[in-house]
């Protein structure tokens, strides 16, 4: 019975453990491109940058592929960050959906 429950153990630890291997990058350190093939190829990313607006400040948030990957409540919506060749590099990122009266539902953006 014991070795039940320290296999059971394990195997909860090891399917908790990939919403932690979230990749992390710098955008000013590489191109739009690479930028946008990272995220792509891994499905979601997280990326840092520094503030425009404060200094000494690192922005950070999740950008991802499409919808499928933001939680129900949210939509993969259009989003920027810096980048070595590009201050605009266009990504997905997911926010908040508020569905109004006789809408159509969420966006559907894609890379």
């Amino acid at each position: 019975m014991r070795l039940q429950a320290i296999t059971a153990l394990a195997l909860a630890c090891g399917l908790g453990s990939p919403a932690l291997a979230i990749s992390r990058y710098n955008s000013t350190q590489m191109s739009c491109e690479a930028v946008r093939e990272r995220v792509i190829n891994e499905g979601a990313a997280i990326l840092r940058y520094p503030s425009t607006r404060v200094a000494g400040m690192t922005l950070y948030d999740r950008y991802v592929t499409r919808n499928a990957a933001c939680e129900q409540h949210e939509y993969a919506a259009r989003s920027y960050v810096p980048t070595k060749d590009n201050p605009r590099c266009p990504v997905l990122n997911c926010q908040d959906y508020e569905p109004r009266p006789g809408g159509f539902g969420k966006p559907n953006l894609r890379f």
